[in-house]
């Protein structure tokens, strides 16, 4: 039997859960900081916090982390790097990916969603439910591009950044680290890191 742990116990981590046994994950166990006021996530039980975690590594046979925050998902993830957690990577049967696309471990792709040739994600992605990400884009570690979402060729996105729901990215332009696009924004220059942009076009707020 496959099992994997998900640290997270969100209405994200449903979906991560979700898409584990699409793709063949036999059990699914969850761990979060609020347990144990927090003993399922939905269909799926919680039996820990994340130090619980640390200790039952050896009891599963990977690790993601679902939590949607990015600066909080990389820091989780390099704890469990630390002590040498394997990590999945889930891919959604119902995605289109290219065989030219590089994904990283503790990625999630969700159903609907399209990458296209010589793209690549970085560690610990969010591609959510009916995003795309064009060919030779470079999304760099903890980046989450939202549902509906549209990066063209040769977009480049830095760490931990947030690309919102519906918004689109013109071809070639560069997005820096710890970014949040808004919902429905329209990006058609380079966005300089940890500014939030808005608005069609998309301009700094």
């Amino acid at each position: 039997m496959r099992r994997l742990a998900i640290l997270g116990a969100s209405g994200h981590g449903k979906v991560v859960a979700d898409t584990a046994e699409v793709c063949g994950w036999q059990s699914v166990v969850f761990f979060d900081d609020a347990w144990p006021a927090k003993a399922r996530n939905g269909a799926w039980p919680v039996e820990g916090s994340t130090a619980d975690l640390l200790t039952r590594l050896a009891d599963f046979d990977a690790v993601l982390v679902a939590i949607g925050d990015n600066r909080i998902r990389l820091e989780k993830l390099a704890i469990l790097k630390a002590a040498e957690a394997r990590f999945a990577r889930l891919v959604h049967p119902a995605a289109t990916v290219s065989r030219h696309a590089v994904i990283e471990d503790a990625t999630v792709i969700f159903a609907g969603v399209v990458v296209n040739a010589f793209a690549t994600v970085g560690i610990g992605c969010i591609l959510n439910t009916g995003c795309s990400v064009d060919h030779d884009c470079v999304l760099e570690a903890g980046v989450h591009v939202s549902p509906g979402a549209h990066l063209a060729g040769g977009v480049r996105v830095g760490q931990a950044s947030w690309i919102g729901i519906g918004a689109c990215v013109r071809q070639s332009q560069y997005i820096g680290a710890r970014v949040t696009v808004g919902a429905g924004a329209v990006v058609v220059t380079d966005v300089a890191d940890g500014v939030t942009v808005t608005g069609v076009p998309a301009r700094a707020i």
